[in-house]
């Protein structure tokens, strides 16, 4: 699905402030989200629009994480909870602030895996939670 042209070491990855994870990663997920609903049906783009932004809401994200976070190695936990935890410079819009925080640490987790070539991985995580 994903292909960076240049990945990064993992040390380096984690020298990244959470919330340039979390920028990363809220462009991952939204293309996996975009790719799936145009691959899953034939819907007008007001509809798909409409469905995307349910899902990349912080509100989606966050109970999207709860069903994640099972699976989460070490590595992955820890990423989840520095972005979880990052003092960030935006609000949350349409989210409770703790939803906000978990969609971040989640956002974190796939820059993070994103930016160190770990497709794969990324595909298992979204996968699994889509058949959760």
């Amino acid at each position: 699905m994903f292909k960076n042209n240049g990945v990064m070491a993992a040390e380096s990855a984690k020298n990244l402030s959470p919330v340039t994870l979390a920028f990363v990663g809220d462009a991952v997920y939204s293309l996996y989200v975009r790719e799936e609903l145009v691959l899953s049906a034939d819907f007008k783009a007001g509809e798909l629009n409409k469905l995307s932004a349910q899902k990349v809401s912080a509100h989606g994200q966050s109970e999207l994480t709860e069903r994640l976070m099972p699976l989460f190695s070490e590595e992955e936990a820890e990423i989840f909870r520095r972005g979880r935890n990052a003092k960030k410079t935006a609000r949350a819009k349409h989210a409770s602030v703790a939803e906000y925080n978990r969609s971040t640490g989640f956002e974190a987790v796939l820059g993070y895996l994103y930016l160190t070539g770990q497709y794969k991985r990324i595909e298992f995580l979204l996968k699994e939670s889509n058949e959760n």
